[in-house]
């Protein structure tokens, strides 16, 4: 899939191995991409080239006693060497230069070096890329007119996308290369009600090529029912109320609850109140959240961008607050194991600790058996978007479906837009069942620092839990 890289090797270990002559620890990150995006509507077809995350480049990385200096390029060669090394001197010095006197830099332990050795290639069944534009849009188009043919349907507007990417990353003692390929689709359904155009958005992802569009096409029928069931709703009656989440919800809980909160430069920067809560009860027993690499999802590596490598981190365990997720500078200031969440939107951007795939475990519960257990309440689908205050432990989400439950069964009527808001503990301490299968989607992105976005993934199962609504 991509062949740059492999002609660079042999140069960019060469970079390393002079690095090392002067600084005590020194590493590449190499990445190749490609994207492509098709879109039709009414209005027509489209087809982009450009995406976020796009790029190829190189980050240089060094640590000395001072800490730690970069270099980023989007081009290198074996007679760059030279200049790059009295680049990063330059840079280093000037750092030096700005520490006031009498101030004593701290210290630094060296990343992890210890010997590793990765080469994989992506997994898909059908490469975007072979099947070509045309094959797409018209498959696309065939999804579409069979969503057109729902009576009082407007429009049906489907989007789709892929990304392949190529990641070598190289230090003395290891050489990490992986090739990725995620897809995404979307489709949105139109219809009127009134003056008012009413809209049902639903999100795909996976990691893998074009069998994501059969998924699609298979539920066409029910994302056209859902808009035309949106021209119906009602508006939500604020107040308090039992609640069961689709996994979807679930996830957008997960994220933004206890996401963000426990990426842990926030606790070097004293902006999350999780720091002073490690070892203590957030959430109810039924509750296990992880931040995976070991799940299949758009945000699987099997390194971050540090070189760190990623697996599988428990950040509450049945309840209990276990630790955050780190990159390797975080850990170092707050002298703990990096968590291989040290992630760059691109070459061209400083990593910071982020997400990759968040999730609740699941239980042994059914979606019926929570249903059966409402005397009153709602069952939340379709999210949209969420945000939450780490310094607070606020949150607030929207949701585009809330279906009524009363006395244990659906009553057909449901209300839209639904804002869902709260303190995260009291949200995560009223949990009372857990679904006994996990689902999770990774069609968005996720942003941080100055709107730096990566790819993320969110959900878990069914969920029951008291939530204000409003």
């Amino acid at each position: 899939m991509f062949n740059q890289l492999d002609s660079l090797k042999p140069a960019l270990r060469s970079l390393v191995a002079a690095l090392r002559e002067k600084y005590a620890y020194a590493s590449v990150l190499a990445t190749e991409q490609r994207f492509r995006s098709w879109r039709v509507s009414r209005g027509g077809v489209g087809i982009g080239s450009s995406g976020m995350n796009c790029g190829n480049g190189f980050v240089i990385r060094v640590f000395d006693d001072m800490g730690c200096a970069e270099y980023s390029l989007n081009a290198f060669d074996e007679g760059m060497i030279p200049g790059v090394i009295e680049e990063l001197s330059r840079r280093i010095a000037a750092e030096k230069a700005a520490v006031p006197a009498g101030i004593c830099p701290m210290a630094f332990t060296l990343p992890d070096d210890s010997p590793a050795f990765i080469k994989k290639e992506a997994e898909y069944k059908v490469d975007p890329e072979a099947l070509g534009d045309e094959a797409i849009l018209s498959l696309l188009n065939r999804i579409r007119e069979k969503g057109l043919e729902t009576e009082g349907v407007l429009d049906v507007m489907l989007n789709a996308s892929y990304s392949a990417e190529r990641k070598v990353f190289i230090s003395e003692n290891r050489e990490l290369d992986e090739t990725h390929m995620w897809t995404n689709a979307a489709a949105v359904a139109l219809a009127m009600r009134g003056q008012e155009v009413k809209n049902y958005y639903r999100p795909y992802s996976l990691l893998g090529g074009a069998e994501l569009f059969d998924r699609v096409e298979h539920d066409i029928g029910e994302i056209t029912s859902c808009v035309l069931e949106l021209c119906k709703a009602e508006p939500m009656i604020p107040g308090e109320y039992d609640c069961v989440c689709d996994p979807d919800t679930t996830g957008m809980i997960v994220h933004e609850a206890f996401g963000h909160g426990v990426e842990m430069d926030m606790f070097v920067k004293d902006r999350a109140l999780a720091k002073n809560f490690i070892g203590e009860y957030v959430a109810s027993p039924l509750v296990t959240m992880h931040d995976s690499a070991k799940v299949a999802q758009c945000a699987t590596w099997s390194f971050d961008d540090e070189g760190s490598l990623t697996g599988d981190t428990v950040i509450i365990d049945k309840g209990i607050l276990k630790r955050g997720m780190c990159d390797s500078l975080s850990a170092m200031r707050l002298g703990v194991a990096p968590t291989g969440n040290g992630r760059r939107e691109s070459y061209e951007r400083k990593a910071y600790t982020r997400m990759t795939n968040t999730y609740f475990e699941a239980g042994d519960s059914t979606r019926e058996e929570m249903i059966a257990s409402v005397k009153y309440g709602f069952l939340l689908e379709n999210p949209s978007s969420g945000m939450e205050d780490p310094k607070n432990w606020g949150i607030q989400c929207m949701v585009n479906i809330a279906r009524e439950i009363k006395d244990g069964k659906l009553t057909g009527r449901i209300f839209s837009p639904i804002v869902l808001t709260g303190y995260v503990p009291d949200l995560l301490k009223s949990v009372s069942m857990m679904g006994s299968e996990i689902a999770l989607s990774g069609s968005g992105y996720c942003g941080k620092g100055y709107k730096e976005w990566v790819k993320v993934s969110d959900g878990g199962p069914y969920m029951k839990a008291r939530i204000r609504l409003g």
